[in-house]
């Protein structure tokens, strides 16, 4: 085995560990029982290891979510080589909040150095929205605005709202909205999904994309992390709400996509019967011949027409890197085609 990431912070190591397993990556923490002492004067720091073969998976991971240097070992990785903030960017900056980029330097965005922080998955729901030039999109609970600020650099032409209920996430999207210079392009509202604020529209826009919460509330441990916490779980509103909220915004025939949890396909298809159709099911493989962890979901609205299962994209190969498929996403903005 090899060590992955040393670190005596017990939140980071716990967002790791979960990032592994939800890509199928089996992890031992080493020292996991270190005294408190110990661990907070750095003595003995918790080493994450994982096996051989996973190495390259990892690292790319905990690249794409910008933790720790081992993770950008290749010099590849998603962060790029764009993202150097000024003294003044810096001066400005959220406290805990530090820029880093996506799509190989193409988007700056803040993302704290505790708490939830954007991997891969904003990333590929970005690339699956078919939005054009003219178009009106919003995006539900959208964070530190990872989806937003891709979409908006791979499509130039569309015109962005950004809906966050979290006042710290939505203050460091404004930042990242200034910091790529799109202040004309992408509104950023604060607000809760179920009782929409004044200034975004009912059926007002062509498409609508969302990362929900992948837990049912009740049902998985809560990160200490508040942020984490509202991110990962599910709160007072359901995944029924949030289809319900996607709906009331969406145009006739305008489209939803969503990333989740492949185990909760069910409860989606479930929540967008009866008005939504055309439903296409793209599962992302961690690797080939492995069961997909997360689903892109894309759905028209009063669509007629029949479920269809994709053929999906494989994230990984043999060696743990990327596939050239996935690099492309990924690093290079390209579309993914549903």
């Amino acid at each position: 085995m090899k060590v992955l990431l040393a670190s005596n912070d017990a939140v980071e190591i716990s967002f790791v560990r979960a990032l592994l397993a939800d890509a199928g990556i089996d992890a031992l923490v080493l020292d996991d029982f270190t005294a408190g002492m110990e661990g907070s004067i750095g003595a003995i720091p918790r080493r994450i290891m994982v096996a051989d073969p996973d190495i390259g998976a990892a690292r790319n991971l905990l690249c794409a979510a910008g933790i720790g240097t081992a993770a950008r070992a290749d010099g590849r990785g998603l962060t790029g080589a764009g993202g150097t903030m000024t003294d003044g960017d810096m001066a400005a900056t959220l406290d805990g909040w530090a820029e880093e980029a996506l799509l190989g330097g193409r988007v700056r965005l803040l993302q704290p150095h505790r708490g939830y922080r954007a991997a891969i998955d904003p990333v590929l729901l970005a690339a699956a929205v078919p939005a054009r030039d003219g178009e009106a999109v919003l995006e539900l609970g959208a964070g530190a605005g990872a989806a937003t600020l891709c979409l908006a650099a791979r499509v130039p032409g569309c015109r962005l709202t950004a809906l966050e209920r979290q006042p710290e996430a939505a203050a460091a999207l404004r930042q990242g909205v200034a910091l790529n210079g799109w202040q004309d392009r992408i509104a950023v509202l604060e607000g809760d999904l179920r009782t929409p604020p004044p200034g975004l529209p009912l059926n007002g826009f062509d498409r609508v994309l969302m990362n929900p919460p992948f837990y049912e509330a009740g049902r998985h441990t809560p990160s200490p992390a508040p942020g984490k916490a509202a991110s990962h779980g599910e709160g007072e509103a359901t995944l029924a709400d949030w289809v319900r909220a996607a709906l009331r915004h969406l145009k006739g025939r305008g489209t939803l996509t969503l990333v989740h949890r492949a185990d909760r396909l069910d409860a989606i298809l479930a929540a967008l019967h009866g008005r939504f159709g055309g439903i296409v099911v793209f599962p992302l493989w961690p690797r080939a011949g492995q069961p997909a962890k997360r689903v892109l979901v894309h759905a028209v609205r009063d669509g007629r027409g029949p479920l269809r299962l994709a053929s999906g994209l494989v994230l990984h190969g043999a060696e743990g890197r990327f596939t050239p498929a996935a690099d492309d996403v990924l690093l290079h903005a390209a579309p993914l085609e549903l």
